[in-house]
């Protein structure tokens, strides 16, 4: 099973830092169980939603030229908030150090508005993802992932996304 947990792309600056939004519904399968009675977003999807908007500044900004993002560390995370059905976490992540493939990013997710905005902090991490191509053998699927990525990206980001073009 694979969760898109970015519903929309609000603002990215190449190279530096993105903005995204993930609105929690009811209708969510895994709420179903998380908890019966007190549903709440579970904390490793918080993270996961950090990583895929932070995934989404790198490949956006390198004009998609790896067909792979993986997390390699989720470094000080800390749960402040629960975020239940009806609320939207406001995800953002900030670049702080490149190293060849690796990145380092500040991420935090804040709840019905991003932190300049009076949100109420939820999740914060520093996330270190990898950036990489599949075996050169496989550029057929590597061209194929990046093809699917770019898609996605036009859904989520709509006009910005149209704009970097």
């Amino acid at each position: 099973m694979k969760f898109q947990l970015v519903d929309r792309v609000v603002s990215w600056t190449p190279g530096e830092s993105i903005r995204a939004v993930k609105n929690l519904s009811l209708a969510e399968e895994y709420l179903q169980d998380h908890f019966p009675g007190f549903p709440v977003f579970p904390g490793v999807l918080m993270v996961e939603a950090m990583v895929q908007t932070s995934a989404w500044l790198l490949r956006a900004s390198n004009d998609f030229t790896y067909s792979m993002t993986l997390l390699q560390q989720a470094k000080a995370v800390k749960f402040n908030s629960f975020v239940k059905p009806g609320r939207s976490l406001h995800l953002e992540a900030k670049i702080v150090k490149t190293d060849d493939a690796t990145v380092t990013l500040k991420t935090t997710g804040h709840l019905n508005a991003f932190a300049d905005e009076g949100g109420e902090s939820a999740v914060s991490a520093r996330l270190v993802l990898e950036q990489s191509n599949l075996d050169s053998e496989e550029t057929t699927k590597d061209d194929r992932l990046r093809e699917l990525l770019r898609r996605d990206w036009t859904t989520i980001a709509g006009n910005l996304a149209a704009a970097a073009s």
